[in-house]
């Protein structure tokens, strides 16, 4: 049987990222995959909004792992899961996790540094302390398991890049295999961020930073681009500006151009 995690791992190399697919449903995750995705990542916001939830702290482990399960049902491709802060304060919960999630046929998971459901960031010697106890429970797993950690207090505007970098290199020494700083103030730091460390560098593409091309963060050095909810607001920008359109004004013109159901069901297959 393939080993799915070090298949995942195998898709990690600086220079030549890979995009990690984030979908919703098995539905999207089917689509994605057809359409050439070499990996899919679960996303903690696009879940939540299928549950009609806000994003931040509003999904349990319970869910999370549930719907994990759905997208590794439906691929036949590595999946990541975005397990948020590992789902409670304490190291060893982090840890009860990992080994949850590779129950669920996950290839990896995030985890970040928030003390959810706020927005403020755990101490680093306290976040180090996480994923180091995650790390230990993917190292005793009886195959391959890519824990990614993730550094969010830039993005949450609670510490700046010194202190973000400070945080990664602390991770990968803690044995992290992949590390992350969403949105950093400039496309210019994901270079630094990529040569502060020598563990694989995930950057998410979102907002500024879709204006950049694969091959521009090739060269910064990146080995993994996650979409995070992007594409999934992407979709809820097209139903908000339709629905607006119908409620408003009678106008059903924003349903159009639309794909055909048969190239759906051909994707679907």
């Amino acid at each position: 049987m393939t080993d799915i995690g070090a298949a995942f791992r195998a898709l990690h190399k600086p220079g030549d990222p890979f995009i990690l697919a984030n979908a919703w449903d098995a539905g999207s995750a089917r689509m994605l995959a057809a359409l050439g995705a070499q990996a899919i990542g679960t996303s903690s916001a696009a879940h939540a909004f299928t549950l009609g939830r806000p994003d931040m702290g509003h999904v349990s482990r319970d869910e999370a792992l549930a719907h994990a399960q759905t997208l590794v049902s439906a691929v036949n491709i590595p999946v990541s899961g975005d397990f948020e802060n590992g789902f409670g304060e304490a190291p060893d919960t982090c840890a009860e996790t990992v080994r949850l999630a590779a129950e669920t046929g996950l290839a990896g998971i995030s985890i970040e540094d928030t003390a959810l459901p706020a927005d403020a960031p755990y101490d680093r010697d306290l976040a180090t302390d996480r994923i180091r106890a995650a790390v230990s429970a993917a190292r005793a797993l009886p195959r391959d398991f890519i824990l990614c950690a993730r550094a969010d207090g830039v993005m949450n505007g609670h510490y700046d890049m010194p202190e973000a970098i400070a945080r990664i290199q602390a991770f990968e020494q803690a044995g992290a295999d992949c590390v992350y700083i969403p949105l950093p103030p400039t496309f210019d730091d994901i270079a630094t961020i990529c040569q502060s460390v020598n563990v694989p560098v995930n950057v998410l593409v979102a907002g500024k930073f879709t204006s950049h091309l694969r091959l521009q963060y090739a060269k910064a050095g990146v080995a993994r681009l996650s979409l995070g909810s992007a594409l999934a607001r992407a979709t809820h920008r097209v139903i908000h500006d339709a629905a607006k359109k119908m409620f408003t004004d009678g106008d059903f013109s924003g349903l159009m151009p639309s794909i055909s159901g048969s190239e759906i069901d051909a994707l679907l297959k």
